[in-house]
């Protein structure tokens, strides 16, 4: 059989990834050299010119940094494929203590390095945006660039992303004495890094000059930071420069572990201090003394594996030991490798280590960053991987797969709330509820089929028939002065369990309310607790004709919102459906007292939840207002069966200014001379820019034509209907006249 699409895509990552290094946990001054044996997919023969599956890879060497070669298109192939499609924010970080998390995990470049995604389920991925501020892509080469995949991803959820400049060891030296040998080429070389960050989307840089240097090269180094900070600061509103804690103002390579008289001349002159993290337990409050009313720019380091760290690092992070020590100061931290839990295969499985650690995390500094801000407002809850691809209720892919890109809002993390979880293909629970009245999991469904991405939420056990059950999704600083909302939300649900959605609003002037959305409002209003809400929407099948047997239903409902009321939390509501039949015997709400409390098994799952302004509804461009394009056309002989075939699609709309898109779903149908047969459509993955390349596509010799689909996905999670969608036809060579 023909490998599909995302098999062939398996294939060349197994063997990208063998030519990496095995994963190291050295700290930032301490990782060595990888051997020359350890070739990297970038390292010579590599020609960054050739058309090939999209790679990022990082900048090794001033001379190609100063030749500005990898924005050339010409000269970098991989070029297009690198820019993050989601833009950052542009606002300033807020005046608090602050969170910066620092990636480094597994030196850099795994899976990630992708930008087209890959085929490995369990690929490393973070999803708990909302307690971070700023992240930081790390790894030892001399120009860390953050794939796209982590800047879509941080900035859907309002996170700044950093690169990383460092130079270390010898050949760090000899880079710095050429780098800073006039001032002149100490602006020249922080151009460039702006110039880097602006054109790929990210928002800065960690600087880690990492050796030991000659007292004359000082003022070019101040030069270096204080050009960048200002070039950074102009190009992309919003931007950070940061300074890592190693090289003192006398050249010495010195870790202070603090802010002090020694590296406070590097503070001044950027956006912040990221302080070793081997401190001792007055170095916050000392750094916080001399920094003053910039306290807020001081991060101070935490390391994950533990090396000397304050508190011992490892779970004694979530556990509070540093943290509540910064807190308490009132300064930042940076936490470094959170990846430890993926490397050390923390049990009992990667995602339920990472929600339990980052929800202790939650636990001591709170909840950071709120969603939604603004309309249009979108969560399939995917976590960029699965095995498996649904859009809009239909699978369309029954392969493994991972793209972090793909990544939508994530709910709130309430792992803290238990100690036990369940393996993955059955499910993580993210909240567990147990007591007389439910016995209830909620969790992160990949096993079930999903009705967009990979996964949905699943909630089961067992309710009390007069109980609502509650809990918060997503905690929002959303502005009601919008006028109406629609609410769309795609529900999948046993006959007997019933699910909702409560919109917590908040105001300065009046109490605080909620609206519950539902399709059977009888159903809540007859329960125990229907005190809770102070209103009531019902909610109707968005498409009328869905059947009742069909597995995921989309319903819609109007909410009217009302001027000085902010939207600050959104809430899954559980509870069973009524029985037909109420007696003569005593009631409990409406519900006959024998059945009132009597236990049920409760299943039900949400798909997606979608809010969006009243009459702004987004609008697809017809078929013909696009132009798609193959490029770099290439084939070559599979067998006596079939050939393969790589090109590189590209697309864009013929009228400038018209709506751009975040992400396009590609498929291919491969065509047949009998137009009786119909054509076999594949899924051959998700793009975030406005160009695809198809990797050794197989192609049997009775195909006679190769049909590629593009298809827009709006912010609001709608799809373009796939007859509307921009095509790009290509006749295979041993079909050609």
């Amino acid at each position: 059989m023909p490998l599909s699409p995302r098999r062939r895509l398996r294939r060349f990552l197994r063997r990208l990834r063998a030519m990496r290094p095995s994963a190291a946990a050295a700290a930032p001054e301490a990782e060595a050299s990888a051997s020359s044996d350890d070739r990297r997919p970038w390292e010579p023969p590599f020609d960054a010119s050739a058309p090939a599956p999209p790679i990022s890879y990082p900048i090794t060497d001033l001379a190609t940094l100063a030749s500005r070669s990898y924005l050339s298109a010409t000269a970098n192939f991989h070029l297009p494929f690198n820019g993050a499609s989601v833009p950052g924010s542009g606002e300033p970080l807020p005046p608090r203590r602050r969170v910066l998390v620092c990636h480094d995990m597994q030196g850099g470049y795994r899976d990630d390095a992708a930008p087209q995604g890959g085929s490995n389920p369990e690929a490393y991925a973070l999803w708990h945006w909302h307690l971070i501020d700023v992240f930081v892509y790390f790894s030892h080469y001399l120009v860390t660039l953050p794939p796209p995949c982590w800047i879509n991803a941080a900035h859907l959820h309002g996170v700044k992303v950093l690169g990383t400049f460092i130079t270390e060891w010898d050949e760090g030296a000899a880079i710095c004495k050429e780098m800073l040998a006039t001032k002149d080429t100490a602006q020249m070389y922080a151009e460039r890094l702006s110039e880097l960050a602006a054109n790929l989307g990210f928002d800065g840089w960690l600087i880690n000059i990492e050796v030991n240097l000659d007292i004359q090269f000082i003022e070019n180094l101040k030069e270096f930071v204080n050009h960048l900070t200002k070039e950074m600061h102009a190009a992309v509103p919003g931007s950070l420069v940061i300074w890592y804690d190693a090289i003192t103002v006398n050249g010495e390579l010195d870790w202070q572990n603090k802010l002090n008289k020694y590296n406070k001349s590097f503070f001044d002159l950027c956006d912040g201090l990221f302080a070793n993290y081997t401190w001792k337990k007055n170095d916050p409050q000392d750094s916080a003394d001399v920094a003053g009313d910039r306290k807020y720019d001081v991060y101070m380091g935490i390391d994950v594996f533990g090396r000397n760290t304050f508190g011992g690092g490892q779970w004694n992070v979530g556990t509070n030991v540093a943290l509540d020590l910064i807190k308490k100061v009132d300064v930042s931290t940076a936490i470094f490798a959170p990846g430890w839990l993926y490397e050390t295969k923390q049990p009992p499985d990667f995602q339920s280590a990472q929600n339990r650690w980052w929800g202790l995390v939650e636990k001591s500094w709170g909840v950071l960053r709120r969603y939604p801000k603004k309309l249009p407002f979108y969560s399939d809850f995917n976590q960029g991987y699965g095995y498996q691809v649904s859009v809009e209720g239909l699978q369309v892919s029954s392969d493994p797969w991972n793209n972090i890109s793909c990544q939508s809002f994530q709910v709130l993390c309430f792992i803290d709330m238990f100690p036990t979880v369940m393996r993955k293909l059955s499910g993580q629970p993210v909240l567990k509820y147990t007591g007389d009245q439910a016995q209830l999991q909620a969790f992160t469904d990949f096993n079930g089929q999903p009705y967009s991405g990979g996964n949905c939420l699943t909630i089961k056990g067992s309710l009390q028939q007069n109980i609502i059950f509650s809990e918060q999704l997503f905690n929002g600083a959303l502005s009601m002065e919008v006028g109406s909302i629609r609410l769309f939300f795609s529900v999948r649900a046993d006959a007997s369990s019933a699910v909702g959605l409560s919109l917590d609003l908040s105001s300065k002037d009046t109490e605080s309310t909620s609206i519950l959305v539902a399709e059977d409002i009888a159903t809540f209003t007859r329960k125990k607790l229907k005190h809770m809400y102070g209103s009531y929407v019902k909610a109707d099948k968005a498409h009328p004709d869905t059947p009742d047997n069909q597995d995921w239903v989309l319903y819609r409902a109007t909410v009217q919102s009302s001027a000085g009321y902010t939207l600050t939390g959104i809430n899954i509501v559980c509870t069973l459906k009524i029985a037909s039949e109420i007696g003569p015997e005593p009631q409990v709400d409406g519900i006959s007292e024998a059945n009132a409390y009597r236990s049920s098994v409760y299943h039900a799952s949400l798909g997606s939840i979608s809010i969006q302004k009243t009459g702004e509804d987004i609008q697809f461009p017809p078929q013909e207002s696009w132009i798609a394009e193959g490029e770099y056309i290439s084939w070559s002989n599979s067998s006596d069966t079939s050939k393969q075939v790589s090109l590189k699609i590209t697309w864009k709309l013929k009228t400038p200014g018209q709506t751009s898109f975040k992400k396009y779903n590609i498929y291919v149908e491969m065509l047949n001379a009998d137009s009786s047969i119909k054509p076999s459509r594949s899924y051959l993955g998700a793009a975030s820019i406005n160009a695809f390349y198809v990797s050794d596509l197989e192609v049997p010799n009775e195909v006679t034509g190769l049909k590629f689909i593009i298809q827009a996905c709006g912010p609001d999670g709608n799809c373009q209907e796939l007859e509307e969608c921009p095509r790009f036809l290509l006749i295979p060579v041993h079909s050609k006249v």
